[in-house]
This record gives structure tokens, sequence and C-alpha cells, in this order.
């Protein structure tokens, strides 16, 4: 390979700069290749004089310690699904073509991927296209399939088990039972991993359909064995059995639905 490309999309995870950073070193190092950052997502294929950026050893240099992204992301960025304005109305349009022309005009011999199961999923449609693809599996949920863990996912779930531990004093100085919602949509590992770590008493995930008079049978257990408080992780995505998820917002062409709400509920029941 004498060039390759990479490009973040999605949500932005701790790690990706490290990915890029680690990139650009072993390309340039070990095999002497030119490295293009695309921008913002396959956004920067659209117009490749302005989202197209060189990469070498001094722009990635003191990146270990910085978040986010320096290239952009962009989790709106389906070139399957773009919404664009034609005649003063709001139409979805498909310019994937547009995308494969613009990484075979660079001539690039890889495009290293860096995201999560809708960016790697664009992916695939577009190495089924004939784009040299290389997927790098990036999100905090780490729900990527064939893949052991993901990058982002432990960041995320030593911040959920900090959040846990800060409730504790809380919740048992005024006797409370405090509920945290986390992140994850139709996947449990950060509330599973997270609760467990944190010392949780109920943990509701995905997987596991719940019932909210088990949860109130645990928490009066506890009160009945003198403990006064309880903590209670709810991934975004669980759901009571024979119920239905609950979402903060609805989803269309381009945007998909977003969780939300589960906490709530499961706090109002209690």
């Amino acid at each position: 390979m004498k060039r390759i490309g990479i490009l973040t999309g999605g949500g932005d995870a701790p790690g990706l700069n490290a990915v890029i950073r680690a990139a650009v070193k072993t390309a340039v190092y070990e095999y002497g290749c030119d490295v293009l950052g695309i921008k913002d997502g396959y956004d920067g294929f659209l117009d490749v004089e302005k989202g197209i950026v060189p990469l070498t050893i001094e722009s990635v240099r003191g990146l270990l310690p910085r978040g986010g992204t320096i290239l952009g992301a962009a989790n709106r960025g389906n070139p399957y699904a773009r919404k664009v304005i034609r005649d003063g109305k709001e139409v979805v349009i498909d310019v994937s073509d547009e995308i494969i022309k613009g990484i075979k005009s660079l001539e690039m011999d890889g495009l290293l991927v860096l995201g999560g199961d809708g960016t790697l999923r664009i992916a695939h449609e577009l190495y089924q296209k004939g784009a040299p693809i290389i997927g790098v599996p990036k999100t905090i949920d780490n729900d990527i399939g064939g893949t052991e863990v993901t990058f982002g996912f432990d960041t995320a779930v030593s911040t959920a088990t900090e959040a846990i531990d800060k409730l504790h004093t809380t919740a048992e100085a005024h006797h409370r039972v405090m509920v945290l919602e986390v992140m994850g949509r139709d996947a449990g590992f950060i509330a599973l991993h997270a609760g467990i770590a944190g010392g949780s008493d109920v943990i509701l995930i995905p997987e596991i359909p719940f019932n909210f008079d088990t949860v109130v049978a645990k928490v009066r257990q506890r009160v009945e064995r003198g403990y006064l408080f309880s903590i209670i992780v709810v991934s975004e995505g669980a759901r009571p059995k024979n119920g239905a998820q609950i979402f903060s917002r609805g989803g269309d062409a381009v945007y998909t639905p977003r969780l939300g709400g589960m906490g709530g509920a499961v706090g109002e029941y209690i």
C-alpha cells in the first residue's frame, strides 16, 4: 500500500485520536505510506478539496490525551440517505456513488473506517461497491458483531462506575432509591459491567426483560434487612416483560430512533 485514508464516523468515543495516531505512525514509519484524513466522516469525500487533509507524524503528535477526534465525526452522515434541499423541498437522496468516486480519485489503497455499527454497516455496503475498506470497531456500547471488545467501551464503563460510586453516599445519607440510566442502545454491556463494578443492587439490561414488581420486591427486601437505600442501574434499551422500549425521539429515513426514559419509568413505578 502506498496511500491510505482514515475517517471517523458516528458519535465520538474515547480512543479515536489514539487510533488515528497509531495508524499514522505505523503507516509512515513501517510502510512509508502517505496518509490522508477524511474530515467529518464520509462527508469529506463530497468535497475533496476541503474535506481531505494530509496526516503526518507532526500532525498526530500529542494526540494521546486528547478527547474527541481531530478529523471530526458526522453521526448523520449516511451517504445512502442524505437530506438535501431541492426546489425548496427537503428530500432524501443516495450519494454513495459520489463517495466511491471520491475514494477512487484519491487513489487510496485502503480506507480505515473508525466507527460503530451504523458507520461500519455503511462501510460494508461501500466495500461491496469496490471500496478498499478496513473496519476498526469503535463504540462505547461494545455491540459490534465479531469483536471481543470495542475501543471506547472501557472508558465508558469507568465513567459509569464512577457515577455509581458517587451516588452511593447520597443514597445512603438520604435513604433514597437512586436510579442511574446508562447508554448502550440494545446491548447491556455498560449497565452490566458498571453495575457489578459499582456494587449496584439491581441491573436492568435489554437482553433480559424485567418485571417492575420484582424490582420493587428487591428494594423492600433491602429495607427489611436494614438497608434504607438502593442503587438501580438501567440500560437505556431495557424493556419490561410484555412491554416495549421507551424512546425519547422517533426516527425516519435519516435519523435512527433515540432510546431514553426507562430509568424515569422505573423510578416512577417504585
